[in-house]
């Protein structure tokens, strides 16, 4: 283990123990916030309320908050071991071929994420050509995985968690207050339609819900994302390395709590903003009776221009241009990490000290935006590649419930381990994660 580049090396902190403190701490879940109100809320969950009106609101909500507890367990197993994610699944018992049958399992999934990402781009050129920009979409498909690589190239973890957290903040914000705006119009919301909303109904076709519940809130790759982050704070080096001791026991608690307080900040803000589009899509969309999947981004921008005129739309542009771009930036940013691990896990480079490391982090964030932009022009259709990269995460769910499972039961000390009421929770949220996954793999296996 690479207890010097990412985990442990330095000499131990002690945690906060005030509020402003704890406050100072918190990042890794603000980039996954940024991360997560992208695709999976401008794409998949307008469409999802479009689809079926205000009826999954309760869907909507579960399935942002269930997943807290999974990304939680695999924090703790990452500031208590100091591991990297992909380090702690080849961890996990089963077949192995070079790396365990579960770092295999993930390698289908990031690269089905390909195709999501690749369907962001396409969204972000339809975006400026809606915008009157008459460049060709491949140009502009250009530029912006371009100007991805350069930005990520030079950048470094302090400036990629400001810029992901300002540039979505102001969109979000502006889109809870385009819900309340609807007052004023003929789609304005009523208790009736929230309360249907609640009442645990479900459509007769959930494809569209289970993938769109394999992306709302923290997806599968943002589970997989956060651990990285964590290491990049420093959470697991200010824990140090386990040495048995009482101090480093209260040490670990004090930086677990520290985790959590991060979590469930990041929950509380990708939840509101979750239920804000849901109720745009419901609302708007729904209400005219705008199912279609073609002119995505066209119908998109009647969410806003419903509230507030030729205004709106270019809020919106401006709006959902950073929304995408920040989720491929906060993406690529994780992915190269990600890259780089399984690459060094299989012998391919040797970062075997920090400046190396780096390097090759950079070298990923320009290759990576690379085959994002093949995949668009190769492939085409923004809202079929986002759902192949939604239904791969919910596919990818279950496993890693098991992963975190095996961690709290096999690997975590005693000391740290959450209790009753936690370990409840947390196989729940296990348990519905698995019956979503298993269902979108019948599913599809009905299909072929």
């Amino acid at each position: 283990m690479r207890h010097g580049l990412l985990g442990f090396g330095m000499a131990a902190v002690d945690p906060p123990q005030d509020w402003k403190g704890i406050l100072k701490q918190l990042g890794p879940g603000l980039i996954i916030s940024a991360n997560i109100v992208g695709s999976g809320e401008l794409i998949v969950t307008t469409k999802l309320g479009a689809d079926v009106g205000f009826m999954l609101l309760w869907f909507i909500i579960l399935g942002c908050m269930v997943k807290v507890f999974l990304q939680v367990e695999l924090g703790r197993y990452t500031i208590s071991k100091g591991k990297t994610t992909l380090e702690a699944l080849d961890a996990v018992p089963g077949p192995r071929f070079r790396v365990s049958w579960l770092v295999w399992c993930w390698l289908i999934m990031f690269v089905a994420t390909f195709f999501q990402l690749a369907g962001m781009v396409g969204g972000i050129a339809d975006v400026f050509t809606l915008g009157g920009m008459t460049l060709q979409d491949r140009v502009l498909a250009a530029l912006v995985t371009g100007s991805c690589a350069v930005l990520l190239f030079v950048g470094r973890y302090r400036f990629i968690e400001r810029f992901s957290t300002v540039i979505v903040a102001g969109f979000t914000l502006f889109t809870i207050f385009a819900v309340f705006s609807l007052y004023w119009t003929d789609f304005g919301i009523t208790g009736s339609q929230i309360a249907s909303g609640l009442s645990f109904q479900l459509p007769d076709n959930l494809t569209v819900a289970l993938a769109a519940f394999g992306v709302i809130g923290v997806g599968a790759s943002e589970l997989i994302y956060y651990p990285y982050w964590c290491l990049e704070k420093g959470y697991a080096a200010n824990v140090g390395e386990n040495d048995g001791s009482t101090a480093w026991q209260e040490r670990a608690q004090g930086w677990i709590r520290v985790l959590k307080w991060d979590a469930w900040a990041s929950m509380i803000i990708y939840t509101g903003a979750t239920v804000a589009f849901y109720l745009l899509g419901a609302a708007t969309l729904h209400g005219r009776g705008e199912v279609n999947d073609s002119n995505l981004i066209e119908r998109l921008s009647s969410l806003y221009t419903t509230s507030f005129g030729n205004t709106g739309l270019w809020i919106f542009l401006f709006g959902a241009f950073a929304v995408l771009y920040s989720t491929i930036f906060i993406s690529t940013a994780s992915n190269s990490r990600l890259s780089v691990d399984f690459l060094n896990m299989f012998g391919v480079l040797r970062s075997d000290d920090k400046s190396k490391r780096t390097r090759h982090v950079a070298i990923a964030c320009v290759a990576l935006p690379v085959l994002y932009f093949l995949f668009y022009i190769t492939v085409g259709k923004p809202l079929a590649l986002v759902f192949v990269g939604a239904i791969a995460q919910a596919l990818m769910l279950p496993f890693l419930c098991v992963a975190a499972l095996y961690f709290l039961y096999k690997q975590t000390d005693a000391a740290l381990r959450p209790g009753n009421v936690w370990v409840v929770f947390l196989w729940i949220s296990a348990a519905m994660m698995t019956t979503v996954g298993v269902y979108q793999l019948i599913a599809k296996l009905q299909g072929s």
